[in-house]
């Protein structure tokens, strides 16, 4: 679907959840690279109370949830055409990670209101962003992973670490399952240190993931597309820290290798996986796939899936596709068609007798 000459973007950031700064900062570098001459854009931040205020005359740098207060229903209507013009599309650009933006809560609010939005729909958002639905549906697919426990916290107890100490050695990571940002993760060497890292996966979320630790390169490639999508070229992370950490993700701590210096065989059996991941979850229009590859080892396997990666001059990416030949600009124009496309092909539907 060709992107119209004109289109309302009305770009969320912000959010309830505790990666409301990192929103903001994506949010403040997207708004900067849209063609102003095609985007008519609408910054909406969404505060810590769920608020939703637009904000007014020039942008601050970094962006913050600031201005007038308004309702979702109303800053997402439709815009009326001017006499003898096209109708303006409205699109909702969301750049909320983590819980209240990546996890299918936006979504189900922008399907409701009938306008379209980048990015995955209700239910790829939510088992994606949930680590342990993520991980049942791709087994399902028989798509590689690394060996993990999960549970909800209120079953855990000292036999439970027990188990997860016996099934998957030291060290290993405890993950809350709905979290994004590697907030809340916890690599711990030794059985004393589980509790504390279960207390503090347990501030984020009720259920939690224990994982082996895969010691091995890590791997990272986008998707992009709706019905037909490619995948980018692959990139490596090579962390800074004892693991890729917020501070390696935000603070570039880490080094980023685009393209991976890996062979062709190899790139294509990642880029396979992740197009197999992709298609297994239901996600439309974008993903970052991350994967561990031990060396001598098991090949590929998939670590997470991103349905809303972030989008900061350091993201991953952003710069995935742009070694793949699509500039920072020209990815958010599809990421635009896209939307459009799909709300078009699932407004065909009938959702009444």
């Amino acid at each position: 679907m060709a992107l119209p000459d004109r289109v309302r973007l009305v770009v969320l950031f912000g959010g309830r959840s505790a990666e409301h700064e990192v929103s903001c900062t994506t949010a403040t570098h997207v708004l900067r690279a849209l063609d102003p001459d095609r985007y008519e854009t609408v910054p909406v931040g969404i505060a810590r109370d769920g608020a939703w205020l637009q904000t007014q005359g020039p942008l601050p740098d970094p962006l913050a949830v600031t201005g007038t207060p308004v309702e979702p229903v109303t800053v997402l209507q439709p815009q009326p055409a001017a006499p003898g013009g096209a109708d303006i599309p409205v699109v909702a650009l969301p750049l909320l990670h983590g819980p209240f933006g990546e996890d299918g809560t936006i979504q189900g609010l922008l399907e409701m209101a009938s306008v379209p939005y980048v990015g995955s729909g209700v239910l790829s958002s939510s088992v994606s962003m949930d680590k342990v639905a993520a991980k049942e549906l791709l087994s399902a697919h028989d798509i590689p992973q690394g060996a993990w426990m999960s549970a909800r916290r209120h079953e855990i107890d000292d036999d439970l670490l027990a188990l997860a100490a016996d099934r998957l050695g030291f060290p290993m990571f405890v993950k809350p399952a709905n979290m994004g940002s590697s907030i809340g993760i916890s690599k711990v060497h030794q059985v004393e240190d589980l509790a504390a890292a279960v207390a503090e996966a347990s501030r984020f979320d009720e259920w939690l993931v224990f994982e082996e630790n895969i010691v091995g390169r890590e791997l990272e490639c986008g998707v992009l597309g709706n019905l037909t999508p490619r995948a980018s070229v692959v990139g490596e992370v090579r962390p800074g820290a004892d693991f890729y950490d917020y501070d390696d993700k935000y603070e570039d701590g880490a080094e980023l290798l685009i393209p991976a210096p890996i062979s062709a065989p190899m790139s294509d059996e990642l880029r396979d996986i992740a197009l197999r991941t992709f298609a297994a979850l239901r996600c439309e229009g974008m993903a970052r796939v991350d994967f561990f590859w031990e060396e001598d080892g098991r090949g590929p396997l998939v670590n997470e899936v991103n349905t809303i990666p972030g989008f900061t001059p350091i993201s991953q990416y952003p710069k995935l596709w742009e070694a793949s030949g699509l500039s920072y600009g020209r990815l958010l124009d599809e990421l635009v068609a896209l939307a459009l496309e799909r709300h078009e092909r699932r407004s065909s539907f009938e959702s009444e007798r």
